[in-house]
């Protein structure tokens, strides 16, 4: 089924939104440091940076600016996402730790989400991007799954390329190796 896209359902959204932490729970959590600290170099993420960066976003992207729509303040632009937040964050807690707190958030974030009960109308409801201009509810919350498996694949392809050179001549036979 090459090129199929799906268009926009909110209940569809939340079957991924909704097992996002579970995926992330399964793949890092008992994992030693040299999984989940590893990166790609440069400002790129590690696992554990990628964790940060999403419980960053439940606190201060996703519910907020849907909240800012909603209230009828759409005309204001959001606050700019801070992506590398995690970063600048004293953060010693574990990695098991960062997964609940990310689990809790999300769940509250979905509850919160699912009691707004948004209509059709409120789904074309506008706010302001500080860098790209005018988005829906809709293409928010698009965003929101998408951004969720975009992260899920980096951190997927950051942990392969940590065997880049003990796989060995299949190497060539991977392309995640080569990704960015």
């Amino acid at each position: 089924m090459g090129g199929l896209r799906m268009d926009f359902f909110i209940d569809d959204s939340l079957q991924i939104l909704e097992r996002t932490p579970a995926v992330l729970r399964e793949w890092l959590d008992g994992l030693s440091e040299s999984w989940v600290e590893h990166n790609e170099g440069g400002d790129t993420f590690s696992p554990r940076d990628v964790l940060g960066h999403l419980v960053h976003g439940e606190k201060t992207d996703w519910i907020p600016r849907l909240r800012q729509i909603m209230e009828g303040r759409g005309d204001r632009p959001f606050e700019p996402f801070d992506r590398f937040a995690m970063r600048k964050e004293a953060n010693e807690r574990s990695t098991s730790e960062m997964l609940e707190e990310f689990a809790s958030l999300r769940k509250q974030n979905l509850d919160t989400l699912r009691g707004m009960d948004l209509s059709a109308d409120d789904m074309e409801r506008t706010g302001i991007h500080p860098a790209i201009g005018v988005v829906t509810v809709r293409q928010l919350l698009a965003t929101w799954t998408a951004h969720d498996l975009a992260h899920l694949a980096q951190i997927a392809r950051t942990m392969a390329k940590q065997y880049a050179d003990a796989v060995g001549p299949w190497r060539g036979h991977l392309r995640v190796m080569d990704r960015t």
